[in-house]
């Protein structure tokens, strides 16, 4: 047989150059992290001794300076004795006090861990509570949302526009807090003063604005439901508010908008078209919307996008810039792709958190994949597959999805893209789309409010789809390259194989025969008949419209 001429099919543009799989090669790709990454990263018994319950975060922004002043109170259980434990505040931001029971604790600090003292033992199942206050000029993000830190612009008539951004640093970039994502509090009361000529919007409900006689106003909003760090969001400009509401799976759910003045016209159109038959597409893939008791809102913010729960923040509209609409969708209209994508954060990322930094697929894969549901829901199951296919052409096979974890690291951005591309896949795998659906719900009801691990998450879909998928999971997350199906003509029998780095790779294939029905074949490591009747290296036809993977065939 001659093995010289080898073709790779690969089915995105720049596949070509991607480098051959190998065994020897290194799930984690080496990285060297520092001590201050472990500090932000490391869930040690410093942090795990303590479950925060309740935050009540009251900070005022003195926006001409770009300076920031406040508290934060911790209420937390404790989960074991302890007598010192681990908070985070950026080294730039200094710590005025720390008060328990009235008294000053003493504190040291490394980088940008706080750590704390307590006069006496604080007991396993007790319940106690701290005071941090603190002042400052924080980070200021100039590219966010892929810079960390605080927004300090101008609207177009020359009013302030502030906004917070902080996922990849984390929140205590700008307030104090327990910065890792396996902890989220179960409720909490944000409280932000304001010069008294502007409005500030943050997550949950407002319950009431307070004029504090020296040019300030403060704006108390009370999240009812658990909330990760990095969604606590501040927003403070001259805002217009207009609202609506949607008929949810849980009753009506409240719909807030807050925009700038001169786009309320076009925010009234735009947002009309798009937040509803969004909410109705999630709703009957994701289950109902979580966040009922605080309410859907978009707010305007001076940078693109992010995904604060409650209150999204919105950056442009699909006439503004950054162009952001949603693209490949043969004959169908434009839509919204900051509202779709973010709003699918409430169910993946936000209802649904990543214990762990690494996995911050588990936001993203999903909600790229919701896009193309979305996409379905519209125009039919073709449209969204296609959708997804469109997309491909931004892989970029560079590193593993899933980064270290207990470092604060953040995977390839493949995660979005690419992982969506094997969530489809995964579907496509288990060829039953009710039960497609019922495991997409079925996560939301299972891990409600919840921060999840990879292991959750992949088990969970492999126990209620009935599919081995663990190697499938493996091998698109934790290794940069591609599956690749060998195909080879063996004592004239068309034989194939794959060739993977995860251990056992078992991926079942679609395949068929020159435009006929499909069926699956279950190739392994080694090579094996192709088991059907008729087939030949000429007429093969594998199912790359659903399969992201390398192809060779051999002469």
């Amino acid at each position: 047989m001659d093995y010289k001429k080898i073709l790779y099919l690969v089915f995105f543009v720049f596949f070509t150059n991607l480098p051959v799989c190998t065994k020897a090669q290194s799930k984690v790709q080496g990285k060297t992290f520092s001590r201050a990454d472990t500090l932000k990263g490391n869930l040690t018994p410093l942090r795990s001794c303590y479950d925060i319950n309740f935050y009540h975060l009251d900070v005022k922004f003195n926006i001409g300076k770009r300076f920031i002043s406040g508290s934060n109170l911790f209420r937390f259980t404790a989960t074991q004795d302890f007598t010192r434990l681990q908070f985070d505040l950026f080294a730039n931001l200094n710590i005025d006090k720390i008060v328990y029971h009235n008294q000053v604790l003493p504190y040291t600090r490394e980088f940008n861990a706080v750590f704390i003292s307590f006069p006496e033992l604080i007991k396993k199942d007790s319940k106690d509570e701290f005071t941090v206050f603190y002042s400052g000029y924080p980070n200021v993000a100039l590219k966010a949302p892929r810079e960390s830190g605080v927004v300090f612009a101008k609207d177009s008539l020359g009013y302030p526009l502030v906004a917070t951004a902080c996922e990849s640093k984390g929140a205590s970039i700008w307030w104090p807090n327990k910065d890792h994502l396996s902890d989220e509090p179960d409720s909490m009361l944000i409280s932000v003063s304001v010069p008294k000529d502007l409005k500030e919007v943050s997550n949950g409900r407002l319950r009431k604005v307070t004029d504090l006689k020296n040019g300030y106003k403060r704006f108390d909003w009370f999240v009812g439901n658990s909330i990760n760090n990095y969604n606590v969001a501040v927003n403070i400009g001259n805002y217009a508010h207009f609202s609506d509401s949607y008929p949810g799976e849980k009753g009506e759910l409240t719909l807030d908008y807050w925009v700038l003045p001169y786009n309320l016209s076009r925010a009234k159109i735009d947002f009309a078209k798009n937040v509803k038959p969004l909410l109705k597409s999630y709703e009957h893939w994701f289950g109902p919307y979580p966040f009922d008791g605080d309410g859907y809102k978009l707010v305007e913010t001076p940078y693109p996008a992010m995904e604060h729960q409650s209150a999204i923040s919105y950056g442009g509209y699909m006439r503004g810039s950054p162009k952001n609409e949603l693209t490949g969708i043969s004959g169908g209209a434009k839509w919204d792709f900051i509202i779709v994508h973010e709003s699918a954060h409430e169910w993946f990322g936000n209802n649904i958190t990543a214990k762990d930094l690494g996995d911050l697929w588990i936001h993203e894969a999903f909600g790229s994949y919701a896009e193309s549901l979305f996409i379905e829901s519209l125009y039919g199951k073709k449209a969204g597959q296609e959708y997804i296919y469109a997309n491909r052409s931004g892989i970029a096979n560079d590193e593993t999805i899933v980064a270290p974890y207990h470092v604060n690291q953040m995977g390839s951005g493949d995660m979005y893209s690419k992982g969506a591309m094997l969530l489809n896949t995964i579907r496509t795998i288990i060829n039953d789309d009710e039960k497609w659906r019922g495991i997409l719900r079925g996560l939301n009801k299972e891990y409600k409010h919840q921060t999840v691990t990879y292991n959750q998450v992949v088990n969970y879909i492999c126990a209620q789809s009935g599919e081995k998928l663990e190697s499938v999971f493996d091998q698109y997350l934790h290794y940069k390259t591609l599956p690749v199906l060998e195909l080879a003509v063996k004592e004239g029998k068309l034989n194939c194989r794959w060739i993977a780095e995860a251990a056992d790779f078992n991926m079942p294939l679609r395949i068929r025969i020159s435009k006929g029905a499909y069926h699956f074949i279950y190739p392994s490591a080694k090579f094996t008949p192709v088991d059907l009747a008729g087939i030949s290296a000429e007429n093969i036809e594998v199912d790359t419209s659903n399969y992201y993977i390398g192809l060779i065939k051999a002469d």
